[in-house]
């Protein structure tokens, strides 16, 4: 008996060593979005209605120095009806890029896209059971449970139904998933859309702040996922941020109830155009989740994945040519050893502060600028016209040292001459370019 309870007694220490250190890595990385595209058309056809992620993408942002990957997905393509087995041929797509990112050491945050709904009927009243719900993640849980690496977040952005009845589901999903024995990390968003900013509010019920505190894991690994845009509504819709700081001032109230809660949280959604304020913004916000990493664990971008194309404004997919989209060089100085250039095999680096001359120059209609900090340093680097006016901002915001390379895209320019500058706080350097068309 003694060696029985003893036994039990080390594998539940285990466990609880496992999930400390899982919670202990903070994780940094970005939306994979394509495979809950096409909602209009479910379960739809593959490769018109929807895609998945690929390879490619995970190793580019892997290389980066991401480690966590959020895949969206709808419930209705990988159980097409309430209580079924999983569709075998849907699991295969998602299993290949699962396997894929997992086995090169990231995590992936499984992302049901449906609003606690299924067939556009709320889970929990009336058409859809909450056992419905369950039964999913059951079965979800069983194919990922040896997987230490998924996590399961519970769904996306659940809205326009009481808190209660949400709360409900995400305990019986909860529960269902502990019952398969997975001891994976859950995500679990609030009611409202799961604004960070909307937390305490109550336009859309009983307060997240209140009701979440019922949310009940009998192994205490889940953290709560939130979302916060940076626009006058929070909604991610518009290329205008209220101003600099406004990502740190819409985390506040969610931070102080994780630390008074002693509740973990989960950034699973933000971003914001490429411009002056927008930059700022993203850069305190950044700068914010590294200041209280005690009550996060994670962040992730919104978004990238094969079909946004170039002109999605938050998205961080490159270019097609191979480039960087301009928000990355804003994330690149927080992604543990990420330099978006080569610092040579003994990763020395630079030794003055030095900006190059855009390549190719002239260009048409695209260049990249490469320059060199010796140190972290605030960072602008600026495009103007012949007549000293102020065409684009690509970079205003905190770097790390390195060496960075980032690309301009002067498609809504006009030929001519433009200098470009890069500033810091020690030093200030202008270089010209033309742009031909």
């Amino acid at each position: 008996m003694f060696r029985l309870i003893l036994v039990t007694a080390l594998l539940s220490l285990t466990l609880i060593n496992d999930i400390q250190a899982q919670k202990s890595e903070f994780l940094k990385g970005v939306n994979l979005a394509g495979a809950e595209f096409g909602e209009g058309n479910l379960p739809g056809n593959y490769g018109s209605d929807y895609i998945y992620p690929n390879e490619e993408e995970i190793d580019y942002f892997t290389d980066k120095g991401m480690n966590v990957f959020r895949i969206g997905f709808r419930w209705e393509r990988l159980q097409r009806e309430q209580f079924a087995e999983l569709h075998q041929t849907e699991l295969s797509r998602m299993n290949s890029i699962v396997n894929y990112a997992t086995s090169k050491g990231a995590y992936v945050l499984l992302n049901p896209h449906n609003y606690s709904r299924y067939y556009g009927e709320i889970v929990g009243q009336g058409g859809v059971p909450r056992d419905a719900f369950a039964d999913f993640w059951a079965k979800v849980a069983e194919v990922y449970k040896d997987n230490p690496n998924v996590m399961f977040g519970l769904v996306n952005e659940p809205h326009d139904m009481s808190t209660e009845v949400w709360k409900d589901n995400a305990n019986a999903a909860i529960a269902a998933i502990r019952e398969t024995g997975a001891e994976n990390l859950i995500t679990v968003p609030g009611n409202g859309w799961t604004g960070a900013h909307s937390w305490n509010d109550n336009w859309y019920g009983t307060p997240n702040a209140q009701a979440m505190l019922e949310i009940t894991d009998p192994i205490d690994n889940i953290a709560f996922e939130v979302h916060q845009y940076l626009d006058s509504n929070s909604s991610g819709s518009s290329q205008t941020c209220v101003n600099s700081t406004i990502g740190s001032q819409r985390l506040e109230g969610f931070t102080e109830w994780l630390r008074e809660h002693d509740r973990v949280g989960f950034l699973a959604e933000f971003g914001a155009a490429s411009n002056s304020t927008c930059n700022a913004a993203i850069t305190d916000m950044l700068e914010y989740l590294e200041d209280n990493k005690d009550v996060y664990m994670a962040w992730t971008w919104w978004a990238a994945g094969p079909w946004w194309g170039n002109s999605y404004f938050l998205s961080i997919e490159p270019y097609s040519n191979g480039d960087d989209k301009p928000q990355m060089a804003l994330l690149e100085p927080y992604l543990d050893g990420a330099v978006s250039t080569s610092m040579g095999n003994d990763k020395t680096l630079p030794t003055e502060i030095s900006l190059n001359q855009n390549y190719p120059n002239p260009f048409n209609p695209t260049t990249q600028i490469t320059y060199s900090l010796t140190e972290p340093a605030e960072v602008t680097l600026t495009i103007f016209n012949s007549l000293g006016q102020e065409v684009a901002q690509i970079i205003n915001g905190r770097q790390a040292a390195g060496t960075y390379t980032v690309p301009f895209n002067g498609d809504n320019l006009t030929s001519g001459l433009y200098m470009y500058r890069l500033q810091t706080n020690e030093q200030t350097i202008t270089r010209k370019m033309m742009l031909i068309k």
